[in-house]
Order: structure tokens, then C-alpha cells, then sequence
């Protein structure tokens, strides 16, 4: 008997770092002006030169895209039930529940996994004041039917869009959509400044609202309007993504061309699907989940164990549903009942290595661990 060749661990995601000696003349700068932070220049520049490549009107830096979510339930003043989806990372409802809000759980679309809208009407009551779907996997919601009952009840909409960093929806930014658009750059995402996040608005009022919220409601020196937070980005933060903008149309093509290539080499294995490649407008290859169903050989955590004992960290991204945890399992729309599809998702999911650098022989080490003889 053999033993396997040992191979070399591949992580679900790696972050997309430029080369040190090209942020070196940034941190100079930093050192040189000592202004480290309180919308510094680079914080300034990094906001237009991030509204100009997403196509949005107007948008606000934060430290990371939590804060970011909680500073927009403020600004909106939501309050009462907001409509959600269980199938997230668990910040999507902590963002809620930090500012007093009862989240309501709809499950999912069978083929997006993003919020179902023909499941939200009937989870609307008269303590509903929001809804806040997530673009999953940058995959994006059904805009136009969301803000279609959102109008009809006079619910605010607030994106999740987490995921979503240059993904378009019919020929724009779908950061556009709804009230407010909530990034993440946090160091796993598509585009990252380290730890960071954003928040998209339509109008100047509202951004600087929000500016206020994020600066402990300063609007100057001696003058304080509301309780805000310190939610502010770094100078080094912002100098961080002024550089990593540089390069992500380059890091945008590489998924592309790592996700044709799972799909190529997985097509045609018997009880693993790919999520549908057909979606409406741009997309940004930020994950790549596969569902383990009942015609594969082994049961979904039996497939991420084999990949995690040959050196492959894949990771069963949405498991558990944000439901199932303490804070969230006894609330009525938490019920298994309510979430057939979300809960379907959660059991069946593992999301590959997808990220700029993956080698061929990585992917090809991956596909065949999943479609190997026996599995």
C-alpha cells in the first residue's frame, strides 16, 4: 500500500495583495502629512475613485462592513420587523438585532438563493418597516420586484451587498438598487483594503448623514447631532484600496477563468450541481458553490472531510442558516418549516478555492478529490 503524495494546503479564498514595494510610496505619504485618519486624503480620493469604477453616486468608507450595516439601519431609522434572509453570513442579522430590531427569516429562490420575493408579502406585518435582502454569492436579488413591494407597502430597502463589489444588474451597478447598498472589503472579499466596508447612497443628504453617524454625529468642532459611532476608515485603509483598484479587473478575469474551469471539469459528475452560470449582467466570481445532492456517492460533509484530509480547506458557506443559532432558533420564522430551501442549501453546500493565484494543478487537485472513482 502507497501513501498519497502530501500536497500543499489550498484555502477556500487567499487575499489579493499587491506587491509590498508598490504600497511602500503610499505609507510615505501617510508618514510625511501625519494624517491618519478623520476623511484624510487618500479617504477622500478612494471614495470618488470608488464611485467612478462602480458607477454609484455616492458612498461612505467605513472600518468594516458591519459597522457599515448597523450605521445604515441608523441612518434609515429602522425600527420594528425587518424581512431577511437566513441564508448569510450571521452579520447580515447581528447588524438587526445591535440595533433592536426583530428579524424575520423568508427562505430562499431554489435556483439564486437569494431572497425569494413571492415568500415576502405574506411576512409582512404591521411592524414590517424594511427589507434586507443579500446579493449572494454576488449573485444579484430580483431587484425590480423587491422595490415593486417595498413601494407597495412603504418599506425601506437595504442591501446586503456584501458579495456584490462590481457586479452589475441590467447595464448598471446593482449597488444602485434600494435605499442603501452596504459593502464589505474585508480581507476574503473580491476587493479588499484589509479590514473595511462602505456604504452606497443616491443623494448628498443622506451621505452626509451618514458621514455624521459614522463620527459620533459631529457635523463640526463643537457641534453634535446625533449619537453616531466611530465608524471611520484609515488613511492606511484607503491608500490600501486606491492601489488594490489598480488591479482588480486583472483579479475579476482570473475568476472568471478558474470558475469555466471547475464547471468544465465537474460537468457531467453525478450528484454534484453548479449553481446556474446564466445571470443577468455582470458577475464577480466571489464564491464558487457547488450542492452535493443524494446521487453523489458520499454525503456532503463526508466530501468536505476527503477534501479537508488531501490539504483542500473548502467550507460549507451557508452552514448553519443564521436561524439556526441561539439568538435567532426560537423566533417563529426561524421554524425548519418556513425554510425548506434555505435549509436544503445550508445541508448540501461546499463553496472551492476560488481566488486570484489558484494554479491550474490546484483547481485540477480539486476536481479530481470531487470527481475521483468512488469520490
Amino acid at each position: 500500500m502507497t501513501t498519497p503524495e502530501k500536497t500543499s494546503t489550498v484555502y477556500v479564498t487567499r487575499p489579493l495583495l499587491p506587491p509590498l514595494e508598490d504600497f511602500i510610496p503610499y505609507l510615505q505619504q501617510i508618514w510625511d502629512n501625519k494624517w491618519l485618519t478623520n476623511n484624510g486624503p487618500f479617504h477622500q480620493e478612494f471614495e470618488q475613485a470608488l464611485c467612478d469604477y462602480l458607477g454609484v453616486r455616492h458612498i461612505s468608507l467605513f472600518a468594516n462592513g458591519t459597522l457599515a450595516l448597523v450605521t445604515a439601519l441608523q441612518s434609515l431609522r429602522i425600527t420594528g420587523e425587518v424581512i431577511t434572509t437566513p441564508y448569510s453570513f450571521v452579520a447580515t442579522a447581528h447588524s438587526l438585532l445591535w440595533n433592536g430590531i426583530r428579524p424575520v427569516f423568508v427562505d430562499v429562490d431554489p435556483v439564486t438563493l437569494n431572497l425569494d420575493p413571492e415568500r415576502i408579502e405574506a411576512a409582512i406585518t404591521p411592524q414590517t418597516t424594511a427589507i434586507m435582502p443579500v446579493h449572494c454569492y454576488g449573485r444579484p436579488c430580483d431587484v425590480a420586484r423587491i422595490q415593486e413591494i417595498a413601494d407597495n407597502y412603504g418599506l425601506k430597502v437595504i442591501y446586503d451587498a456584501a458579495h456584490a463589489f462590481g457586479v452589475q444588474s441590467q447595464g448598471e451597478s446593482v449597488l444602485n438598487h434600494g435605499d442603501l447598498s452596504v459593502l464589505s472589503f474585508h480581507a476574503t472579499k473580491v476587493f479588499n483594503t484589509f479590514e473595511g466596508g462602505a456604504i452606497v447612497c443616491q443623494d448628498a443628504k443622506t451621505k452626509r448623514h451618514i458621514d455624521h453617524l459614522k463620527n459620533f454625529g459631529f457635523v463640526n468642532e463643537v457641534t453634535v447631532v446625533a449619537s453616531g459611532i466611530n465608524g471611520k476608515m484609515s488613511e492606511i485603509n484607503a491608500a490600501f484600496g486606491l492601489l488594490q483598484l489598480k488591479g482588480i479587473d486583472a483579479a475579476l478575469r482570473q475568476r472568471r477563468a478558474i470558475d469555466a474551469r471547475y464547471r468544465a471539469g465537474l460537468a457531467g459528475v453525478a450528484g454534484i450541481d453548479c449553481l446556474s452560470d446564466k445571470a443577468d449582467g455582470a458577475r464577480n466570481y466571489a464564491y464558487f458553490p457547488i450542492m452535493v445532492g443524494p446521487d453523489y456517492p458520499l454525503a456532503r460533509d463526508a466530501l468536505y472531510q476527503k477534501l479537508r484530509d488531501n490539504g483542500v480547506h473548502a467550507r460549507r458557506y451557508f452552514y448553519p442558516l443564521i436561524s439556526d443559532f441561539p439568538m435567532y432558533r426560537g423566533m417563529p420564522s426561524a421554524a425548519h418549516a418556513n425554510l425548506p430551501v434555505a435549509r436544503r442549501a445550508a445541508d448540501r453546500v461546499i463553496c472551492l478555492p476560488i481566488y486570484p493565484g489558484l494554479a491550474d494543478e490546484e483547481i485540477d487537485h480539486v476536481i479530481g478529490l470531487v470527481a475521483g472513482p468512488g469520490a
